[in-house]
């Protein structure tokens, strides 16, 4: 008795018939198109067991179906892109859809490297420095005057120099005296602290924070013992070589403010009328 080979669906009799096997079962063709076979994305119909099926992105298409949605020519073994869900060939894509470049006025073909900066693009070999003609690629560059320039073209060209270290200063920077400083080289002539954004001063053309110059600089207070900075309005009083702090020219017995009124000595002592009658 000869074994029996059937279709795995149907049942019916697979001697003598053309059949596909699938997950190591056998199928006749009708039962194999109506249970596994693909729809074809371009013209509806069913891509049969003797067609070859074209898929990308879990959509399929026959073989002569496979074309660009604008040109109609076929994609089979060419590159070509997706653009809402339509297939272009590379050609119709960046006729359509391609940036250009900003250098070469070409389009920039899809699948292809570009440079992109400020909602305009280049070919990675169109990226180059106006000045060298290098190709400029992922390392930092400077725009000037709708040009890119590498950062040491840059700084050849235009950059200024700091007057503290002699390097060029490509960006912030601080001028003072109308000269040319990095921030972290404009700094306290004493104690060396940054003076960018802060407030200073200067003594002989050079530069110092408050603290420093009080420090070195300013006359004490007779009556705390305090520089006297001077700066930014503040107001004291002089007398005989000695300076006070406005709010510390009080009596020294009864501590009214002798500003803008009398007072007497006593030694290295100031006194309001009233407390110097018994001098």
């Amino acid at each position: 008795m000869t074994e029996r080979f059937d279709c795995h669906h149907c049942e019916d009799s697979l001697f003598g018939r053309k059949y596909v096997l699938r997950e190591e079962q056998p199928y006749c063709v009708a039962c194999f198109e109506a249970l596994f076979a693909s729809t074809c994305e371009e013209c509806g119909k069913l891509i049969g067991c003797d067609c070859k099926d074209l898929s990308y992105k879990d959509r399929h298409w026959h073989e002569a179906c496979f074309r660009c949605s604008r040109c109609r020519g076929s994609l089979v073994d060419k590159p070509f892109a997706a653009k809402e869900d339509q297939l272009l060939c590379t050609d119709c894509y960046s006729q359509e859809y391609s940036s250009r470049c900003q250098e070469c006025k070409k389009s920039i073909m899809p699948g292809t490297r570009k440079m992109e900066y400020k909602g305009s693009s280049w070919h990675e070999t169109c990226f180059i420095c106006h000045r060298c003609q290098q190709p400029i690629g992922t390392n930092s560059f400077i725009p000037k005057d709708s040009e890119n320039f590498c950062v040491p073209c840059y700084e050849r060209q235009y950059a200024l120099q700091c007057v503290q270290c002699k390097k060029p200063i490509t960006t912030g920077g601080v001028t003072y005296r109308e000269q040319p400083w990095h921030r972290e080289c404009f700094v306290c002539t004493a104690c060396k602290k940054p003076l960018s954004g802060q407030r200073f001063t200067s003594r002989d053309e050079f530069a110092y924070c408050l603290s420093c110059f009080c420090d070195l600089y300013a006359k004490k207070c007779a009556g705390c013992a305090n520089p006297i900075s001077g700066l930014g309005g503040t107001k004291y009083i002089s007398f005989e070589e000695r300076q006070w702090h406005n709010d510390c020219f009080n009596c020294k017995k009864c501590s009214l403010s002798l500003v803008g009124r009398g007072f007497l000595t006593e030694r290295d002592d100031i006194l309001c009328p009233d407390c110097g009658k018994d001098i």
